[in-house]
């Protein structure tokens, strides 16, 4: 048997074509193809799990709540109030559109919240700072003072006794 002419010149046999067929893109029919082939459904295919969270809008209010540990000198009092006015203002917006999203106004409320606990806690620092700035300017006057009055007498004391000397 000899092979066909259409295979000489570079045609496909029957069974080449029904070969490439085979790998044809079916249309997709069930659910759970859909999820798969979805990007929602890349953590079925391995994706890290952590990674929802990363990029959740929660993980900026955990990143807040963790800077409750950090002393206030290291905190960003323009940072912390970007927070607020964010948290606020999407935690309004969130609750004034058309279906209400109640879930992404949680966030947006613990984010204002954090942002209220920190800008307080920078504010009460640099208070302290400025009320122990003026109390360290008044026992510096103090010191001074206390020093001129004892070079005053040592200046009396020396007076005295140059007077008896001579």
């Amino acid at each position: 048997m000899s092979p066909s002419p259409f295979l000489r010149f570079g045609g496909f046999s029957r069974g080449m074509h029904s070969r490439l067929l085979f790998f044809r893109r079916k249309p997709i029919n069930s659910w759970r193809q859909r999820r798969w082939q979805s990007s929602e459904g890349a953590t079925a295919r391995g994706q890290n799990v952590w990674e929802r969270l990363w990029h959740s809008p929660w993980a900026l209010v955990i990143a807040g709540i963790s800077d409750f540990y950090r002393p206030a000198e290291k905190l960003s009092l323009t940072q912390n109030i970007a927070l607020l006015a964010t948290g606020s203002i999407w935690t309004r917006w969130c609750l004034i559109i058309k279906p209400k999203n109640v879930l992404l106004a949680a966030v947006n409320f613990f984010l204002a919240g954090v942002g209220v606990v920190q800008v307080s806690r920078i504010l009460a620092y640099r208070r302290s700072v400025a009320n122990s700035d003026t109390g360290v300017k008044a026992a510096a006057e103090e010191v001074v003072g206390d020093v001129k009055e004892v070079a005053h007498e040592a200046k009396d004391a020396a007076k005295d006794a140059a007077k008896k000397l001579v």
